[in-house]
């Protein structure tokens, strides 16, 4: 391993990049930017509390990008195509990859050119709790080619993974309609329409210590929820759509914050919908336990590819 140019930073991978995304939390980002392996690239996005003056002061290697509004995940994107790497890895204000696992994720992604993701182990908090997710991407049901390192998977935490960058930008990355949470699942669901393999690797690691300027439980409901209506507008048939739209309703107040925040976009996610083939409906069905779709009535065929 090698400092990097000019720097003290060890960089353990040269075929990575780190992205992060971080607003309004420079205490927790101060410390996790330290912890980095690899060049950083920040996207600030839109601090009122000083985080990029900050970054630059303390942490002159990290190239730091200023927003002037909060573009959620979409800056993600933003920083994957400023990066000069085949591969980059994103991280939050609060995680960081633990020693080795760059290298093991390029490692992975360079000896199987269908994988377009690398999806970690995730511990959280100092305890180093196991993530639940990571439980649901271990079992995952779904076929798995040979060869592949772990269990096929359709979903990822954004903070624990590592892309393949001109798989991920040719999807169009994160984008500004979801923005964040829950940014992830359309870029998987895009991903496999294009026939990337996304994998789940238990031993590349991701540390999370989740900051306390966090939003309230109900908060992320409804985030969340959000990010669920409008990505079902953007790629799934309408019937389903329109069951993630009822589902939200009857869910609680919450989730119908949720429901009430998508609407406003939802004809900015109807100018991009584009549904996904019926074999990646199917892996989402097995993912959820459902009957496969059946094929379409002949009135939605032309959305239906």
């Amino acid at each position: 391993m090698q400092p990097h140019q000019g720097t003290s930073r060890v960089v353990e991978d040269d075929r990575v990049t780190v992205v992060v995304v971080s607003r309004d939390r420079r205490r927790e980002l101060l410390d996790s930017l330290a912890r980095h392996r690899a060049p950083v690239l920040l996207l600030d996005n839109a601090s009122g509390d000083g985080t990029a003056e900050a970054v630059r002061a303390s942490l002159p290697d990290v190239q730091v990008t200023g927003l002037d509004r909060n573009l959620g995940a979409y800056a993600r994107t933003l920083g994957v195509r400023a990066a000069r790497t085949p591969f980059v890895a994103f991280a939050d204000d609060d995680s960081w990859w633990a020693p080795g696992a760059l290298r093991r994720a390029a490692d992975v992604l360079d000896a199987h050119p269908d994988v377009a993701v690398v999806a970690a182990r995730i511990h959280v908090g100092p305890e180093e709790r196991l993530d639940p997710f990571c439980d649901e991407l271990a079992r995952s049901p779904l076929p798995r080619r040979a060869g592949l390192p772990g269990p096929a998977v359709l979903g990822f935490v954004a903070c624990a993974a590592m892309v393949r960058a001109d798989a991920f930008t040719s999807v169009g990355g994160f984008d500004d309609v979801v923005r964040f949470p829950g940014e992830e699942e359309r870029v998987a669901l895009d991903l496999a329409a294009d026939g990337w393999q996304l994998v789940y690797v238990e031993d590349v690691l991701v540390h999370h210590h989740p900051s306390p300027a966090r939003h309230s439980p109900d908060a992320r409901v409804s985030a969340v929820t959000r990010a669920r209506v409008l990505t079902a507008v953007l790629r799934l048939p309408a019937r389903d759509a329109l069951r993630t739209v009822t589902g939200a309703w009857a869910g609680g107040p919450a989730p119908r914050a949720g429901l009430r925040a998508a609407l406003r976009d939802v004809p900015r996610a109807l100018r991009a919908r584009r549904v996904v083939p019926r074999h990646v409906r199917t892996l989402r069905a097995l993912l959820r336990d459902e009957p496969p779709p059946s094929r379409p009535h002949p009135a939605l065929r032309q959305e239906t590819p």
